[in-house]
């Protein structure tokens, strides 16, 4: 008996040390760390569930150290659209009694994580009225508002809580009475100097310079952007020209020393999120969105969309995207208005629409430089983001603010016209008429 005790305690004490090893080593690793998972995590952050310490760099901070970390990865976006309701609005002590109802101080007021079974759009974890809890007198100082609902306050054409860029009444009143369409179409052109960190003559296949030069590899180098910007093969192989240091699969950290704004931006979306963590790359299989079965075993990196060789830009504008995304908004492009038009360049040549048109729009740098927003996600929530960046370009405010707010016109990627109206406009265009009509009063 005594024996068959101490083999209890020997079994007893061996998976006591299993299970310390089992919990200690992500710990110790900073790898692996969805063991300690509480619940499953939202949409916007699932990808780096195995990395804790991205969130919470110390178990013991309590709010303000899930707030800097918050602040770390979205308050320079927060800062770029002038947010709405910043930190300031409520620490400022004449909105005290506020705090009381909604302590919006800090992100976690509204966005709980580990809470997938009550989280709504946009990540909150509010109920979708939460904003009468300021705004409940609105009816009152603006008849126009009068029975609506505060569940609708976020609709499309509306209000949302950070990002009021594309909806200021100003701005409402400024492109009231656009036409429908515009009568050219424009997008920003982009210019392969900007690239070139010194002037470069274009290379021949004389320049290729690669341990093993094979002949399909230098026939699509020699037609692409690299070889005429005078990149060889070891300017992305190679730290130094040195063969002895050549590497067989670049990462995007070699891609970044031409394009580092476009790194930056796939490293913030949810492509590339759990690279810049430091961790394995995003897989098709771990989306939570359509896809195609196919891809699943596809990791996404730099050459998963632009293959290193044939650098071709339009194989990543559409076919890179529709060969993993097998939603309807997708499958149905090519059949699309979009996708049978073209729009001109500043220099008046045509460009083909394609998904990167709308959801990697261009943007352009204090310097001046034309750059692709490799951030896919940078527009895409609140959709309302498009509309300055990208729907303008070619149709009226009203008409933008109408087709984002119709869900199956966005299914149908966008074939026909709006099934629905946001009187957005109207009621500002109503509003600013009872001003003058005051104004003309009193004067």
């Amino acid at each position: 008996m005594i024996g068959g005790g101490k083999s209890l305690w020997a079994l007893w004490l061996l998976c006591s040390l299993m299970l310390i090893g089992y919990f200690a080593k992500p710990l110790i690793t900073q790898r692996d760390q969805g063991v300690f998972l509480m619940g499953e995590m939202t949409h916007g952050h699932h990808q780096i569930a195995m990395e804790c310490s991205a969130c919470h760099t110390d178990p013991f901070g309590g709010k303000e150290i899930l707030q800097n970390a918050c602040v770390d990865c979205h308050g320079e976006e927060l800062s770029a659209v002038r947010d709405s309701h910043p930190k300031s609005k409520f620490t400022n002590p004449r909105n005290a009694d506020r705090i009381e109802k909604l302590d919006a101080r800090f992100c976690i007021a509204c966005h709980v994580e580990h809470r997938l079974d009550k989280t709504n759009a946009m990540g909150v974890t509010l109920p979708n009225d939460f904003c009468f809890e300021c705004h409940q007198e609105i009816g009152e100082e603006r008849p126009s508002h009068a029975g609506m609902g505060f569940e609708t306050c976020a609709s499309a054409g509306c209000h949302n809580f950070h990002d009021n860029q594309a909806l200021y009444e100003d701005f409402l009143l400024e492109h009231a009475n656009e036409p429908m369409f515009a009568e050219v179409a424009k997008v920003l052109a982009r210019n392969a100097q900007d690239y070139r960190k010194t002037e470069a003559t274009p290379l021949t296949a004389d320049d290729a310079d690669g341990v093993v030069v094979n002949q399909e590899i230098t026939s699509h180098w020699l037609g692409s952007a690299h070889a005429e910007a005078g990149v060889n093969c070891s300017g992305c192989h190679a730290s130094e020209t040195q063969t002895k240091n050549w590497v067989q699969h670049p990462d995007h950290q070699v891609c970044a020393n031409c394009h580092e704004q476009e790194t930056a931006g796939f490293l913030a979306g949810k492509h590339g999120m759990k690279m810049g963590l430091g961790l394995p790359p995003m897989r098709v299989a771990e989306a939570r969105i359509p896809m195609h079965p196919e891809a699943a075993h596809k990791s996404l990196s730099c050459s998963s969309c632009h293959e290193p060789h044939r650098v071709d830009t339009q194989y990543a504008a559409v076919e890179a995207c529709s060969s993993c995304h097998a939603s309807t908004h997708v499958q149905n492009f090519k059949a699309s208005p979009h996708a049978q038009i073209a729009v001109n360049k500043p220099d008046a040549e045509e460009e083909q629409v394609t998904c990167a048109t709308c959801h990697m729009p261009r943007t352009v740098a204090p310097n001046g430089r034309v750059s692709v927003e490799h951030n896919q996600n940078a527009n895409l929530r609140p959709n309302e983001k498009m509309i300055r960046g990208v729907c303008m370009d070619c149709h009226s405010l009203s008409f933008s603010i109408d087709a984002l707010a119709d869900p199956e016109l966005i299914e149908r990627n966008f074939s026909g016209r709006p099934s629905v109206h946001i009187p957005s406009i109207e009621m500002s265009l109503e509003r600013d008429k009872k001003h003058s009509e005051k104004a003309s009063v009193y004067n």
